[in-house]
């Protein structure tokens, strides 16, 4: 089977297209979390509808669902804030189900995850030590299992499995603001990138969307990559 695996997406709109226009044609497509929240949440789903998916569940679609009930998110919380914002669009229809996607799937052999296969938060960068790897894959049999979350795209071997970070769409950290994905040809994965005018796009969403720090780091003024993956790892030793 043809997959075509699209991974933190963030209702960047103009970046799926961009992908769907350079990637042939797939038997699958395999969202693999965080198509939400993103300032075009309903044009997203909407174009991800008019294809052959499967989903899992990232923490973005957690949050998002998690965000229809309870008090108003604190406005200096702004993975609150932008939870609610997509859920509001969605409408409870289309965002309660998100939450309830399952956290790994199996095609040809090949595991499916967001950020891990036990947690959809869990940080693991191209820096990570090994033993993080080998905690977090605990138990894992596949020989190759692919993930998102970190926005950056890496190859790493953990024993006998190998881990293929497919990258991000909407929100790539990695210094050029193009559009990353993994396209897996029946197992075999092979990283892609897809240049578009990311400036462009980012301008568009900073309109809509008051995270506009993350959409300059990653679109409009990008960031070098190596400095968010020191972030990241920060991040991820003080356990968050």
């Amino acid at each position: 089977m043809n997959v075509l695996a699209l991974y933190d997406i963030h209702g960047n709109v103009d970046a799926l297209e961009a992908v769907l226009a350079a990637a042939p044609e797939p038997d699958l497509v395999l969202v693999g979390g965080d198509a939400v929240p993103g300032p075009f949440a309903v044009a997203t789903l909407d174009r991800l509808a008019q294809l052959p998916t499967r989903w899992i569940r990232g923490n973005g679609e957690r949050e998002t669902a998690a965000a229809l009930a309870g008090p108003a998110p604190d406005p200096e919380d702004l993975a609150a804030v932008t939870a609610r914002l997509s859920a509001e669009e969605l409408g409870a229809t289309r965002a309660r189900p998100l939450g309830e996607l399952p956290l790994t799937t199996e095609v040809d052999g090949v595991l499916y995850f967001h950020a891990t296969p036990a947690d959809d938060a869990e940080i693991l960068t191209r820096i990570s030590p090994d033993e993080r790897y080998a905690e977090a894959l605990s138990g894992v049999t596949h020989g190759l299992v692919v993930a998102g979350h970190t926005h950056q795209q890496h190859d790493r071997m953990v024993g006998g499995t190998r881990f293929i970070n497919a990258g991000s769409v909407g929100l790539p950290y990695e210094g050029d603001g193009v559009a990353r994905w993994l396209w897996v040809a029946d197992g075999v994965p092979e990283r892609r990138a897809t240049p578009y005018d990311a400036a462009a796009a980012g301008a568009r969403m900073k309109e809509v969307w008051p995270d506009v720090m993350s959409i300059d780091a990653a679109l409009v003024s990008p960031v070098p990559a190596a400095e968010i993956t020191e972030l990241f790892e920060q991040r991820a030793r003080q356990g968050r």
